[in-house]
């Protein structure tokens, strides 16, 4: 499980600013650069390419870059609004965080830093022959990274913000959250499998922020536990809304009292995160099926292809007698319930598209292929799968569609 170190270095990495600093870094040292070799390169090559080459090209590319810079951003917020609009909000965030747009942009910006403060030191003559040769040869190579780049932007403008594109992003995010389950059951720690299991000497710890836990640093935990001597028992896993009266963790220990440094394992935000959180992951696919399912949109076929997705990713949820070697040993931490994952993403569906006889077929089937993953997935299947036939009774009139329903239904009991 990543630290809180390594996991506030993730984000500060999907952040555009962070990669536009680095190219802006770059941007200054480049030239800087053409300086320091001045003395490699002999002065007759630099009278045969000539004073004024390099100083053109910046020139161009000053100019040229600010309006591709201004374009790319206006095409970005158009696809982040279309995005918001016709998929969910929750799944703008992964578009911010997309490495080729942050790229992109990155790359527009910097090039222009680079002409401006090539163009700055060229007139400060601060250049000889040679280190306008240096100047020159790092422009062009830098020229090509920009043709590169332009060339990989164009094709990605092409699914930027789309529908299809989007919905592969968030089934992605919550097929990593998932299998992050499976390798790191429990958070590495030991499985508590109820509240009850608590012991009734622990003492609870809160916050008085309020919001959702993104991410839990199970290593400091363990780290103040060992050097307290005490347990922790994790209450509240990341996605959850915390309060002054919801308790993150319990205590036990004699004479143990929790400090800011084990509150800091656990990072708050007004947002829920993917990285931590399956049940987010395919909330977020559930909102994109019932935005298809809108009398605004009206798309029930996005919505059959969001079911398909949510199938992919629920087959994946670890098995129930799922094995890993406890990491550390005086952490109890629960685990995300299958019966969850089903609610977040079946119950909104069936909802939304309790008229829609395809949309009830496609459920049916859903069901019918997970209940294949075990016994615990063929509990929840026919739990849903008898609450969304029992929506479309009320909802569809036409009574050969309900019985078609009762048929594949009736095929779970089988």
């Amino acid at each position: 499980m990543l630290t809180k170190w390594g996991w506030t270095l993730l984000q500060l990495s999907r952040k555009l600013w962070v990669r536009t600093s680095l190219f802006t870094v770059l941007a200054f040292f480049t030239p800087a650069l053409g300086v320091l070799l001045s003395d490699v390169i002999p002065d007759s090559l630099g009278m045969a390419i000539g004073s004024d080459a390099a100083e053109k090209i910046l020139t161009i590319l000053a100019t040229s870059m600010l309006t591709v810079t201004t374009f790319s951003l206006s095409i970005m917020v158009a696809a982040f609004n279309a995005a918001s609009t016709g998929v969910s909000p929750r799944a703008t965030r992964l578009l911010m965080a997309d490495s080729t747009t942050q790229n992109a942009l990155a790359t527009f910006i910097g090039s222009f830093l680079y002409s401006i403060v090539g163009i700055v030191l060229l007139s400060a003559d601060v250049y000889g022959e040679s280190g306008r040769v240096v100047l020159f040869i790092i422009t062009i190579a830098v020229i090509l990274l920009i043709v590169v780049t332009i060339l990989i932007w164009i094709e990605h403008l092409s699914s930027l913000g789309r529908v299809g594109e989007t919905a592969d992003r968030v089934e992605d995010q919550a097929y990593k959250a998932v299998k992050r389950c499976e390798q790191h059951p429990w958070l590495d720690a030991n499985q508590l499998s109820s509240v009850d299991d608590i012991p009734t000497n622990a003492s609870p710890v809160c916050t008085g922020e309020i919001g959702y836990i993104e991410h839990i640093d199970v290593n400091a935990l363990q780290s103040w536990a060992a050097e307290h001597n005490a347990n922790i028992y994790i209450a509240s896993l990341p996605g959850a809304f915390i309060h002054k009266d919801r308790p993150l963790m319990w205590l036990t220990g004699s004479n143990v009292q929790p400090d800011q440094l084990l509150l800091k394992a656990f990072s708050l935000s007004d947002y829920r995160s993917f990285d931590q959180d399956p049940r987010f992951g395919v909330m977020v696919l559930a909102e994109i099926a019932s935005k298809a399912l809108s009398p605004a949109i009206n798309d029930p076929g996005t919505a059959i292809e969001i079911i398909g997705r949510g199938v992919r990713v629920l087959s994946n949820w670890p098995p129930e007698n799922c094995q890993k070697e406890v990491k550390y040993d005086r952490v109890w931490a629960p685990e995300v319930r299958l019966d969850e994952l089903f609610n977040d993403f079946f119950t909104a569906i069936a909802r939304d598209g309790a008229g829609h006889i395809e949309i009830h077929i496609r459920l049916q089937k859903a069901f019918l292929a997970l209940a294949a993953y075990g016994p615990e997935f063929k509990r929840c299947a026919r739990e849903h799968a008898a609450a969304a036939l029992a929506r479309a009774e009320l909802a569809i009139n036409y009574q050969p569609d309900i019985a078609l329903l009762k048929r594949l239904n009736k095929q779970l009991d089988d």
